[in-house]
């Protein structure tokens, strides 16, 4: 989103993702075609939401990369986890 947006074309876009959101039980292809259409530049007014000036190198392009998804650590490396955490809440906890 750009940051340089009037109150009206913030307000578009924010209603555009509200309604059209895939975990909100959008269709993603047409998710995907509004934010192009957002970040191309056109203009409420015809239909389509969207800042004045599409700017190729904006802040939020980290968010076009494809999510990757991470396996979980084995059982017993969480298990270290947690009891090095339990050990380092108890000390702080401690009143000397």
């Amino acid at each position: 989103m750009n940051p340089e947006m009037t109150p009206q074309e913030r307000a578009a876009y924010r209603a555009f993702i509200r309604d059209n959101h895939p975990d909100r039980g959008g269709d993603p292809d047409a998710f995907v075609a509004g934010l192009a259409r957002f970040r191309s530049g056109a203009a409420v007014s015809d239909g389509g939401p969207g800042p004045p000036d599409g700017d190729p190198d904006r802040a939020d392009a980290r968010y076009d990369a494809p999510i990757v998804v991470v396996a979980d650590l084995p059982f017993p490396v969480r298990v270290a986890i947690a009891a090095l955490r339990t050990v380092r809440r108890q000390r702080r906890s401690r009143v000397h």
